[in-house]
């Protein structure tokens, strides 16, 4: 652990540690982008190629063969020493050191420390090199047509791609390499969910050590397993971790057990812009008061439908759950091999979560939190009382809708949870589905399956007199508050430039489906990508966003699992409804006794 002395020290230190932040903005490097550079850079060489077969008596230049070198290869996130880049100029030692030291003087160039010495350096392109490219890029291409015509069946997009509207929306800038490397002995070390976005994050993995400076390495565990990694990694006595992933409802139970470093006691939080998160992921990254986690993926779980079957049944889009079943019964053809609905139902964590946030859209908390505009706020666990409410009437209505669900279910939903409900609506088995916005890649990237380019999105159908919310899931990025104290800087750096808005913008480029910040589900590149995020951003302007379903109370995940195992009785017929929330009530309050909350 920290003591409070270090922290203070290594808070001081970070919170002055601005040497790795790129200031000069350049427009975001999306693939399209980067792919019509590397074009332009391939032309280059070739037309050099064939000019100095034609005379025979060029002189290179010095600076364009450089400057084309380095853009290469940090498109390519490979590394550049100096005397590598020396020897892409194709003049003599001295002539192309004296060129570099002129481009390093006119900004073109940056200079990277790459060892604890401080005497070994590598070359990055600046901000203002990258952007010169770009429009290079974009004028090879527009000359290119212009004399030699255009067989491009992309007619129309040219302007866009090609130096028109894309330099004028400002899009996104990338993440920029830090000039100061991460020291970090071993590398970074970093725990994760197993999910598509952390995933992504993993295929990003050699782009982020270019930027970050050092090695990352990635452990990924399923749901449960996580937690109980994080669990034993809070106990050790040196963190194996500098960053750990956390489920926003175990927040709470991480916070109070000192197992996480407040942020605001390590870092200058505006660092973090936190105006630019959704406003209930923000919030959930909270506990008295106080921020524990920054959002690394906010991922509503959402109703996604047919929007074809619905139309060729002459059906609206479900708003209610009643709706909803109605729906489900009209498109369920088990004949066909067709079933209304797919939603977590396997026993334990999975249909704990789901009863949890089906007790919301019926506007029932799963905890007695106190009533405000828009629903309920768990804002302030940690300082009032709280006891379980399962067993009430909106509990009951919300366990009775679950068993009209079975009904219009695949026969194999008691074994569904997190990716097998989504797997049979992607391929067309299924027409309706709860799922989190992370998993709509199944379906959105797969143009062979079923459901590609027929899927819309809703929240969650409200029950009786309740109102639409989507109740926010994902995770957040957290410090281990036994981390060893050297390796503290580094990893708050490591937490800014994962979490930031460009980091955020580089995992949706590369097939993730989760966002936590406005600005980029506002970003037209990423609107043009999915319809999902344009989608989300409305349903939180509306405040229909909510986290208040899964609250980040210490005991969440035991009440979680007792209300999976005892839901999952219901289910089977094993017990009635009103038989499970009795139990699930008992051994409910009882833990909370346990642990002297009640």
């Amino acid at each position: 652990m920290c003591s409070g002395s270090e922290r203070r020290q290594v808070r001081s230190s970070a919170m002055n540690h601005h040497k790795g932040e790129l200031g000069k903005e350049t427009p975001y490097l999306t693939p399209q982008t980067k792919a019509e550079i590397l074009k332009a850079l391939s032309f280059l060489e070739s037309f050099e190629d064939e000019l100095e077969g034609l005379l025979e008596i060029m002189a290179p230049n010095p600076y364009v063969k450089m400057s084309a070198y380095l853009v290469k290869r940090h498109l390519e996130a490979k590394v550049v020493t100096p005397t590598s880049l020396i020897g892409a100029s194709g003049v003599p030692y001295a002539t192309a050191n004296r060129r570099m030291q002129d481009m390093m003087s006119r900004g073109l160039i940056e200079q990277r420390v790459r060892t604890s010495t401080g005497k070994s350096f590598s070359r990055h392109p600046s901000a203002s090199m990258l952007e010169a490219w770009t429009q290079f890029s974009s004028r090879v291409r527009r000359m290119a047509v212009q004399s030699f015509g255009n067989d491009d069946p992309r007619s129309g997009t040219e302007d866009y791609y090609f130096g028109g509207s894309y330099l004028e929306a400002q899009t996104i800038q990338p993440p920029q390499v830090l000039l100061e490397p991460l020291k970090l002995t071993g590398g970074l070390r970093v725990l994760v969910h197993g999910d598509p976005t952390f995933m992504v994050m993993h295929g990003l993995k050699r782009q982020f050590e270019q930027v970050v400076g050092c090695p990352i390495h990635q452990r990924a565990f399923s749901i449960d397993r996580l937690h109980e990694e994080a669990v034993k990694n809070a106990q050790r006595a040196t963190s194996r971790y500098d960053l750990i992933a956390l489920d926003l409802p175990w927040l709470g139970e991480f916070a109070e057990k000192g197992h996480l470093l407040p942020l605001d006691e390590i870092l200058d939080v505006e660092r973090l812009n936190p105006s630019d998160f959704h406003t209930a992921g923000w919030q959930a990254a909270h506990w008295n008061g106080r921020p524990y986690g920054v959002p690394s993926q906010t991922t509503p779980e959402l109703l996604f439908y047919r929007k074809d079957l619905l139309a060729e049944a002459g059906l609206e889009p479900p708003h209610t759950t009643d709706a909803l079943l109605k729906a489900a019964k009209a498109l369920h053809d088990p004949t066909q091999g067709r079933y209304g609905i797919a939603w977590n139902a396997a026993r334990g964590t999975a249909l704990g979560h789901t009863f949890m946030m089906t007790c919301a859209d019926f506007g029932q908390p799963i905890v007695n939190l106190p009533r405000q505009a828009g629903g309920y706020d768990a804002s302030r666990l940690a300082q009032t009382g709280y006891r379980p409410t399962i067993d009430t009437e909106r509990g009951l209505a919300a366990a009775e809708y679950l068993m009209a669900l079975l009904q219009y279910s695949p026969p194999d939903i008691l074994s569904m949870s997190w990716y097998e409900r989504v797997r049979p609506f992607a391929n067309g088995k299924v027409a309706m589905a709860y799922g989190y916005t992370l998993l709509a890649p199944y379906f959105e990237q797969n143009p062979t399956c079923a459901a590609f380019g027929n899927v819309d999105y809703l929240p969650h159908p409200a029950g009786l007199n309740a109102s639409q919310i989507a109740p926010v899931g994902g995770y957040l990025f957290g410090i281990p508050a036994n981390i060893a104290p050297e390796r503290l800087p580094a990893a708050i750096e490591a937490l800014i430039v994962f979490t930031s808005a460009q980091a955020q913008k580089l995992y949706v480029e590369h097939g993730s489906r989760t966002n936590p910040r406005y600005s980029v589900g506002a970003d037209p590149e990423v609107r043009r990508l999915s319809p999902i995020f344009e989608a989300v951003d409305a349903m939180s302007w509306r405040d229909e966003l909510q986290f208040w379903p899964r609250p980040p109370i210490p005991e969440i995940s035991e009440i979680i699992r007792i209300c999976g195992e005892e839901c999952h009785d219901m289910l089977r017929g094993v017990q009635t409804p009103k038989a499970a929330l009795q139990a699930a009530q008992n051994r409910s309050d009882r833990h909370l006794q346990e642990v002297g909350k009640l």
